[in-house]
């Protein structure tokens, strides 16, 4: 298959894009669902604020290089990403913050309904965010229940305020069907949450054309744009004159440096902020933001598709996939831009396979995981993973000790 390998790289769309990053030699990269890698971009973005910016120019920076901007600058970045028209989006604080500000505007929105529905798979930190909220302002006025997935649309009816769901899975890769899920939700009068942490920049997203109300995302996956870079949140326009996050701070002030004592918020997205933008992390990701600029994320999906498939086949080819059973669903249009595997050792083959020069992770409870992140991505590197991960079951390498003992991040 190493020659099937090359044949694709040859006709890749994006093979150029690889050069933009950074990335370790004799490292094959599977975890970009997780963490992406470095853009050349963004390291000469973090030199150039810290030395020329912060260290030449100091507090004029604020307007001399547009730090007061750059939560809206990399909104708008973001925004043709997530099929998102100009001036909904912004950058600011992370997910778990994000949601918090969304559901509890949404809930004030809704009236007398109180009903929050998320799924019971879904990333913790969204039921987390749904329970606290739940905790501070009552069960009368914030309800949650959790559904199976297959159960969503099912249990939508006229007492829900928000459905909370995320596109892709972060197990399995699932990915639900946003516009079908809002159209419904929309039938009973539901607002709709949509976390996008493992779908922008993997797989195309239109939250305009599918007539969403909110969205969240984090930029650090698929994105790149750094270890805990801030994440983004999406108000569609017909909203933003009746909402109102809680979390009022002076950056979402209609005019921060008037320092009046009474707060009036922005009447645009920007009333999203909050306190101060970091800037050297907004700085590194908007330099990393810039590499979508010209990319089709139609050609993202379809190579995203194409690596995920070609991964299975060669699963096949080297007899592992009897071994790893997939939990993924198998019909590529089904799925978000990762495949997972279930297997007893799936932790210890994962610290196995890093040892061996291939990262990808590892979920709890038995989950392996795997990520195709197209712009970096080539299809050798597949094949020499697989071929990798062969020799690591094979020899039953991660039956040794190190790798039975599982690390604070895994």
């Amino acid at each position: 298959m190493l020659a099937d390998a090359q044949h694709l790289d040859n006709q890749d769309a994006l093979k150029s894009m690889r050069a933009a990053f950074a990335l370790p030699p004799g490292i094959i990269y599977l975890d970009g669902n997780s963490l992406g890698p470095l853009p050349i971009v963004a390291r000469e973005r973090a030199l150039e604020v810290t030395a020329g910016q912060w260290g030449t120019d100091l507090i004029t920076s604020w307007n001399k290089h547009q730090w007061i901007d750059l939560p809206i600058i990399c909104g708008e970045q973001i925004a043709p990403i997530i099929g998102a028209g100009p001036d909904q989006v912004v950058c600011c604080d992370s997910i778990s913050v994000n949601l918090f500000k969304v559901l509890s505007a949404a809930l004030a929105m809704q009236g007398d309904r109180k009903k929050v529905i998320t799924t019971e798979d879904n990333f913790p930190t969204d039921i987390y965010t749904v329970e606290g909220l739940q905790g501070q302002l009552g069960p009368d006025r914030c309800e949650l229940i959790k559904v199976a997935e297959e159960d969503i649309e099912h249990s939508l009816d006229d007492s829900v305020a928000v459905l909370l769901v995320t596109q892709v899975n972060f197990r399995s890769g699932k990915m639900l069907d946003m516009q079908a899920l809002t159209k419904a939700a929309h039938k009973k009068g539901i607002m709709v949450v949509w976390d996008l942490a493992h779908s922008a920049g993997a797989v195309p997203v239109e939250l305009d054309a599918y007539y969403a109300d909110f969205a969240v995302g984090c930029t650090y996956k698929y994105l790149n744009g750094g270890p805990g870079a801030p994440a983004f949140i999406y108000v569609a326009k017909r909203h933003q004159a009746h909402f109102q996050q809680p979390l009022s701070g002076w950056m979402g002030h209609a005019a921060p440096f008037a320092f009046d004592n009474r707060y009036v918020p922005a009447q645009s997205i920007r009333q999203n902020l909050s306190g101060t933008p970091p800037v050297l992390s907004m700085s590194v990701l908007n330099a990393a933001l810039t590499l979508w600029a010209d990319i089709d994320m139609a050609h993202v999906r379809a190579k995203s598709v194409a690596l995920s498939e070609f991964f299975l086949a060669a699963l096949k080819n080297l007899g592992l996939d009897d071994e790893l059973r997939c939990i993924a669903p198998l019909i590529a249009g089904e799925r978000g831009s990762q495949l997972a595997f279930r297997h007893a050792h799936s932790y210890a083959i994962c610290q196995a396979w890093i040892d061996a020069g291939v990262i990808a992770d590892f979920r709890a409870p038995d989950i392996l995981r795997i990520g195709f992140a197209p712009l970096y991505l080539s299809f050798t590197d597949l094949w020499q993973a697989c071929e990798k991960l062969k020799e690591v079951m094979e020899k039953k390498a991660y039956l040794g000790e190190k790798y039975q003992r599982k690390l604070a991040v895994t």
